[in-house]
């Protein structure tokens, strides 16, 4: 095998495809990158069992071929090379040859034999939608993903596909994040959960163009065609929690507000709280006003915003991470605070009554001497 390329196409290529190698496994070609150079281009793929990434770019095929070149290694070598191009030679023995400018590596190849084979979709089922919009919605969302193995359906994200729309949602025990958004004409109704991770390195590989990217569901896993990279997730099975029955829809108060104006409060409040000295933000919500309270063996904070709207005094605390990733994430200028109790789950909404995202966060329990 023999390719010349431009430097900076492979090493984004090398890049994007290490993000699924296995960074340790039993199966030492699952440590490393499979490098196909086929007609016109050079394929490059990781996968560690879980997670395949394949990419692709243009290069001056000299001989065809395939091996498997240790990722981090190959990686570093392509990284810190001179010059503009780069030029990739495998002899009969595996031995391969990598020279850019003055420079050159020698390194051994494994046989690509030893590669597992990545997953197939062939489905029916397949949407599309702008790049810029799908990585919006799962950076708005994937916050809330359990990071608790012991309910394994919970460390991804549903999709949920009707008709012409896209919902995703995610869920730790202590909040939640929907997003939703209007798609083509999906046909079928279904829905399926992807790992957090794998959504995590999609969201790298998706720009903020208006380009479209398709999901194609398998029977065990779901690829993402983004451009030229195809990222392939095994899929979560288990039964994912019942948002629609665990969600509040209506409440005593609601209590409009500007997001920027909550949030710099409770980040401001929240500047006393650390790992260390955890204690609720304390909420009180009383005429057109929100007034807020944090206190830790470090001191005290304070602080007040104007909204619209009463609670009657009504005194809710929140852990100030949970409350400050909703804020952070909900997707608008305006919002709706909706309230019941101090001891029921509070939802942030958009001011516009639309459905566009719901964020729903449990509140703390107060203590008398927390005041």
């Amino acid at each position: 095998m023999k390719f010349t390329c431009e430097k900076y196409l492979l090493q984004n290529a090398v890049n994007t495809a290490s993000r699924a190698a296995a960074v340790k496994s039993a199966v030492a070609a699952l440590e490393g990158l499979l490098i196909e150079a086929t007609e016109s281009k050079i394929v490059i793929s990781g996968y560690d069992l879980k997670t395949g990434i394949t990419t692709s770019f243009p290069a001056d095929i000299v001989e065809g071929g395939s091996v498997v070149l240790n990722s981090k290694l190959f990686g570093d070598i392509i990284r810190k090379m001179p010059g503009d191009f780069v030029t990739v030679t495998v002899s009969d023995n595996y031995m391969t040859k990598i020279k850019g400018g003055a420079s050159e590596f020698e390194i051994i190849a494994t046989p690509a034999d030893d590669y597992p084979e990545l997953p197939g979709i062939d489905s029916s089922n397949s949407i599309a939608i702008c790049q810029k919009t799908l990585k919006s919605m799962i950076s708005q969302t994937c916050f809330a993903v359990s990071d608790n193995e012991a309910r394994p359906i919970h460390t991804g994200a549903l999709f949920e596909i009707e008709k012409n729309s896209l919902t995703m949602v995610a869920v730790d025990g202590y909040r939640l994040a929907l997003r939703k958004e209007e798609i083509t004409d999906a046909g079928n109704a279904y829905s399926f959960v992807v790992p957090g991770s794998a959504l995590n390195e999609v969201e790298k590989i998706l720009s903020d163009s208006d380009d479209e990217l398709y999901i194609s569901l398998g029977s065990k896993h779901v690829m993402f065609a983004i451009d030229g990279t195809t990222l392939i997730s095994r899929r979560l099975e288990g039964e994912f929690l019942n948002y629609k029955k665990s969600i509040p829809m209506t409440g005593k108060f609601d209590i409009k507000a500007d997001r920027k104006t909550v949030l710099n409060a409770v980040e401001r409040v929240s500047l006393i709280i650390n790992d260390k000295l955890k204690s609720p933000v304390r909420c009180t919500f009383t005429d057109d006003s929100l007034s807020l309270l944090a206190v830790t063996p470090l001191g005290r904070a304070s602080d007040q915003c104007e909204v619209e709207g009463t609670a009657d005094g009504l005194e809710i605390g929140f852990n100030n991470k949970y409350l400050t990733d909703a804020l952070k994430a909900a997707p608008a200028d305006e919002i709706i605070i909706r309230l019941s109790t101090g001891v029921t789950p509070c939802l942030i909404l958009p001011a516009d009554e639309s459905d566009k995202f719901l964020y729903m966060v449990l509140p703390v329990r107060l203590k008398s001497n927390e005041a």
